[in-house]
């Protein structure tokens, strides 16, 4: 049948060439049905592979309008949990540096009462330093003030004794070592008794 109708116009055609005189009507109407026959046939036999391409087509736009829609709720979705984030993020670096610097505080009262103690430290050395460097210049003091006298002393009795003077000074000391002497003797004596 589809190739009747495909060979149809051919016939149409055919006939009105034979005739020998043609009609402006009948070319036209030949030529009416001519495209009459010639879309319906292709109408006919495209019909379904048209349909099923239009509604696979169509299927498809539906499933990607489906999946452009899932995807902007995702989008949303995942837009929305950025922003929740973002303002969690933000409470949590407030709270962060609120913390830091009452560490930074804590810290700064720790080096403080550090360094205070350091320096009452220091102050007691310091102190105790001077005190024995005072000491020390005192005796150094003494020491040189001693030996002053002495050279002074040793002088004034070289300018001041004679000969004469000398043994007579050696004859007291001789005098006073022997009675020491006997003193010693008789308290070896005694305790020699005793034990």
């Amino acid at each position: 049948m589809l190739f009747i109708l495909l060979l149809l116009p051919f016939f149409i055609f055919m006939s009105s060439v034979e005739e020998g005189h043609s009609s402006g009507f009948i070319d036209f109407l030949g030529k009416a049905v001519n495209f009459i026959i010639l879309f319906g046939g292709l109408t006919y036999i495209l019909f379904k592979p048209i349909r099923n391409f239009l509604e696979k087509r169509s299927k498809d736009i539906e499933n990607s309008l489906k999946d452009a829609e899932e995807s902007k709720e995702e989008t949303e979705q995942k837009v929305k949990e950025v922003k929740d984030r973002l303002s969690s993020l933000e409470n949590e670096t407030t709270k962060i540096m609120k913390e830091s610097e009452l560490e930074g505080h804590k810290e700064k009262e720790k080096i403080i009462q550090l360094a205070q103690k350091e320096a009452e430290k220091i102050k007691y050395f310091a102190k105790q330093e001077i005190e024995m460097l005072i000491q020390a210049g005192i005796q150094d003091l003494k020491e040189y003030t001693a030996e002053l006298a002495s050279a002074i002393a040793e002088e004034r009795i070289r300018k001041r004794m004679s000969p004469e003077g000398q043994s007579i000074l050696i004859n007291k000391a001789i005098k006073k070592l022997d009675k020491l002497y006997e003193r010693s003797n008789s308290d070896k004596e005694i305790h020699s008794r005793v034990s």
